[in-house]
């Protein structure tokens, strides 16, 4: 029995080898060898399905790979198209985030820019509490000796005015011993010849705390004229008087500045109510100059927060200044 496989075996290959040769001159496919059914046996590369059969199960595989293929690929596009999506959506809500903050922050501002610009003023009546008053003496001569004696006999008659009144030694004091030539002038005019050549001045200075004394005093320079003596005023911008001044202005400085604020914040309350608003916060202040002038007697210029005047001569004094405030207006 083996034997007969085997010869079958080999007659079935030479048939098949012969037999492919004549095909494959003729341009045909090889015959397929078909050995009986029920026979065991089977010739070495038989795949035992038929060729059409074969082909439809390459081509079912292939479909499948590609449907798979095409469904991965569908699910990546999927997955980006999620994706597109959520970026879409978030970029939405920035926007709209950013616009209702910018729409708040503009709306702050305008806010912000809701304001009113007001000026306070405040005033107080104050007495003067320093006095300084220069009494200047004059003597004229041709001997030079001679004028200096009798400028200090002058002087030595005003010192005794001022110290018979009730003014201590610490209180006066001699200062601006000044001598001038009337021929050694340049400027000097044609007749000076005729004229006193020297010319001797001096200044005895009061500075004392007691101005109601030095007010009084000052009114009694009648004496002094009886006694011989003249009190000069020439080439001076000052009058023959005693200057009063108030030298405790930053002890009033706050509640004065308290008392402008505060009429300021009154005025501004004024404005808000006529426009429907509220008083708020304050948003810029600005304070001017003091003025300190004689209660009795305005300023010349005197404006909001000017200076003070150039005449002391008043024992009392109004110490006035100006601030300027910007509110903001609410509601």
């Amino acid at each position: 029995m083996p034997q007969d496989r085997a010869q079958r075996q080999a007659v079935g290959n030479q048939f098949s080898c012969v037999s492919s040769r004549r095909h494959r001159i003729r341009g045909n496919p090889p015959p397929r060898l078909l050995l009986p059914a029920g026979r065991r046996g089977r010739p070495a590369g038989w795949s035992g399905l038929p060729a059409s059969r074969g082909g439809a199960v390459r081509r079912a595989g292939a479909a499948r790979g590609r449907t798979i293929e095409l469904r991965q690929k569908g699910a990546g596009m999927s997955a980006e198209k999620g994706s597109s999506v959520v970026l879409a959506l978030g970029l939405c809500v920035g926007l709209i985030g950013g616009a209702a903050i910018l729409g708040r922050s503009l709306q702050e501002i305008r806010k912000g820019e809701r304001y009113v610009t007001v000026k306070g003023v405040a005033e107080r009546d104050v007495k003067a509490d320093l006095a300084v008053w220069g009494l200047k003496v004059r003597v004229a001569g041709n001997d030079l000796v001679e004028a200096g004696r009798s400028l200090e006999a002058t002087r030595a008659k005003v010192l005794q005015f001022l110290s018979e009144k009730g003014f201590s030694a610490e209180e006066v004091s001699s200062q601006d011993l000044k001598v001038s030539d009337r021929q050694a002038n340049d400027y000097g005019s044609g007749n000076t010849r005729d004229m006193l050549r020297y010319v001797v001045e001096a200044t005895v200075l009061l500075r004392t705390r007691n101005v109601d004394l030095a007010q009084r005093v000052s009114r009694m320079t009648d004496e002094l004229v009886r006694a011989g003596v003249v009190l000069s005023t020439k080439d001076d911008w000052q009058s023959a008087g005693p200057r009063f001044i108030f030298t405790q202005l930053n002890t009033i400085k706050p509640a004065m500045l308290a008392e402008a604020t505060k009429s300021a914040r009154a005025a501004a309350a004024q404005f808000a109510a006529d426009s429907g608003s509220a008083v708020g916060s304050i948003r810029r202040a600005s304070q001017g100059l003091f003025s300190i002038t004689n209660r009795d007697q305005s300023a010349p210029g005197q404006g909001e927060g000017g200076g003070g005047s150039e005449d002391e001569s008043d024992l009392n004094k109004r110490v006035r200044v100006v601030v300027t405030v910007d509110y903001v207006l609410k509601g």
